[in-house]
């Protein structure tokens, strides 16, 4: 519960000591940082009776000096600017100014000089600058995620913007769990290697008294990854129920848009998913489709019988009990119509599309070997009429990824055969995915196939057996929290940041991934926490990714490393 709770916690510490009739300011990052943890229900039971986007209040010019004003905003000079205008010209009673970040020196003093009016009754930093969605996992949600590809002199000013949210964002964490970490970083991105050095620029420099926490027996350790090492899980399509959720309909912010399905009642066109708030999300959203479906069928059933007592209704008593028990009574309608809408869609997907005949090529190309075998797969799925264009994409590219340096007449053929069956993709975005994330460019054994512990682990599984063909992927991530709890985690592939060393087994452990997780990963993370290993993981990352996203990040990448080529070639 460590990162849901630390944000809930700044957001009641925020609303509960200012009593009466409140509005709260949101900015357009900090409202997915509430929302996800707190519902409208919950803000109203704290009178706040109206939450307003800062760009709108600063449009508006209506008084309301009944209510009190709570900003919690990022320290952006955007929000500053707004805030300036908004207080020279007060139409709240009080103001109180909540930042989810550091604080400049110059900024305050803005500040100070705009409140002519005395209207500000305080000024606090609440370090919530990142997205909960899971007890263990979050996100900085940001839009120009594909950055992290571009080399930096392409666009000098994009990446230090990047770098500087994402060290904010990290800054923010650990300042919310109250401890400054031991940096170490992965050696072949220099993207991941900017940030870390970043970060403990200002921990260990130009905040250091903020980050100076109570020593505890071994610092966290934050470890920061690149993407790019596995290019593989972001494009697999995913069989446990939240991953899945993502990859074929879409999860922001733990809510899904269920708009596009149609013919479906207003109220659940937007669905929450959150396993805050959802004990069946909660104790199924790791779990595999089969067992899904099952046990979505008992949940129908126990209502069933709900449905059937509620209808036995003969005496005053028994109509008392049912109107006292009313709002639970649609609370579990309402939960078993989302889930059986849910599964039913995604059941449709699988259908059209022919996922299971997909994914199974898939799987064999992520987890065993046999070139000869999977060119024929591939070729295969890619004349047949029922895969879609998104499927025959990734299908190449995974094959690339898997067989990149074995016979590249064949890996040829696969790319022309794809241009003329999906002529949507440009061409060479699999090179180009090549270029960026290929055998030369990787640090981990992505395919379990350089060293040897790696290839006896995989030999044992495959005869061992795998539980369900469609799951048996493992994540590189799950490699290398292996490798930090066995404390062999190499140094000269994640090297440490300045004299700083790690003094024993960390107890704690964030790792933070530039260009995105996957709901795959924080499921390999939650199973470890749960194996209590004498370690907790926490991870965080750019952005959420499903196929769609990933391939979006990299075809915008793509179209801006051209232009910089094409921009080159012409100045020259």
């Amino acid at each position: 519960m460590v990162l849901v709770t630390s944000v809930r916690d700044y957001i009641n510490r925020m609303l509960h000591d200012i009593s009466g009739m409140k509005v709260l300011i949101l900015d357009s990052e900090t409202v997915s940082n509430v929302s996800i943890v707190y519902s409208q229900s919950e803000l109203l039971q704290k009178e706040v009776f109206l939450v307003e986007m800062i760009d709108s209040i600063s449009v508006s010019k209506e008084s309301m000096s009944h209510l009190k004003a709570v900003y919690f905003i990022r320290p952006t000079s955007e929000n500053i600017q707004k805030l300036r205008y908004q207080l020279s010209n007060p139409r709240f009673g009080e103001h109180h100014l909540f930042f989810s970040n550091l604080l400049k020196d110059t900024q305050i003093h803005i500040l100070a000089d705009s409140d002519e009016h005395e209207a500000v009754q305080q000024v606090q930093e609440f370090y919530a600058d990142f997205v909960a969605g899971d007890p263990y996992h979050f996100t900085l949600n940001m839009p120009s995620n594909h950055l992290y590809m571009i080399p930096a002199v392409v666009d000098p000013s994009g990446l230090q913007r990047y770098s500087d949210r994402v060290v904010d964002g990290i800054a923010a964490l650990f300042l919310a769990l109250k401890r400054r970490p031991v940096i170490r970083y992965q050696r072949t991105s220099d993207t991941a290697k900017r940030i870390a050095h970043e970060t403990a620029k200002l921990m260990y420099q130009h905040e250091t008294g903020l980050f100076d926490f109570r020593r505890t027996e071994s610092s966290p350790l934050l470890l920061v990854i690149d993407r790019r090492d596995d290019p593989v899980t972001p494009l697999l399509n995913q069989w446990t129920y939240q991953a899945m959720v993502h990859e074929l309909i879409g999860l922001q912010d733990n809510k899904v848009d269920l708009r596009a399905i149609g013919s479906l009642p207003k109220d659940q066109q937007e669905v929450v998913l959150s396993s805050e708030q959802d004990a069946f999300f909660k104790s199924n959203m790791y779990e595999n489709f089969g067992d899904i479906g099952m046990n979505i069928k008992r949940m129908v059933d126990d209502f069933q019988q709900v449905a059937k007592s509620n209808q036995n209704i003969q005496t005053v008593e028994d109509m008392a009990r049912f109107v006292d028990n009313y709002p639970e009574y649609k609370k579990m309608q309402g939960n078993v119509s989302k889930h059986v809408t849910l599964v039913t869609e995604m059941s449709k997907l699988v259908e059209a599309r022919k996922l299971m005949l997909v994914s199974q090529t898939e799987q064999d190309l992520a987890c065993n070997g046999g070139q000869g075998a999977a060119y024929e797969a591939v070729t295969n799925l890619l004349n047949n009429e029922s895969v879609s264009d998104i499927d025959r994409l990734r299908l190449v590219m995974l094959y690339a990824l898997r067989y990149e340096k074995e016979n590249p007449v064949q890996l040829m053929q696969l790319f022309n055969k794809l241009a003329s069956r999906s002529p949507k993709y440009k061409p060479g975005l699999v090179q180009f995915l090549l270029k960026q994330a290929g055998v030369e460019k990787r640090t981990g054994d992505l395919f379990g196939n350089r060293d040897l512990m790696n290839i006896a682990r995989n030999m044992a599984r495959g005869l061992k057996g795998v539980e369900n063909v469609y799951t048996q992927h493992q994540p590189l991530l799950f490699q290398t929290m292996e490798s930090i709890t066995r404390g062999r985690l190499r140094d000269v592939d994640y090297p440490f940041v300045g004299d700083h060393f790690q003094q024993g087994r960390p107890q704690e452990v964030v790792i933070f991934m530039v260009g995105g997780t996957t709901y795959e990963e924080s499921r390999s993370v939650a199973l470890q926490n749960a194996t209590n290993s004498g370690i907790r993981f926490i991870l965080g990352g750019t952005a959420v990714l499903n196929s769609k996203r990933f391939l979006m990040d990299l075809e915008e990448a793509q179209r801006i490393s051209r232009s910089a080529i094409s921009f080159t070639a012409i100045n020259h």
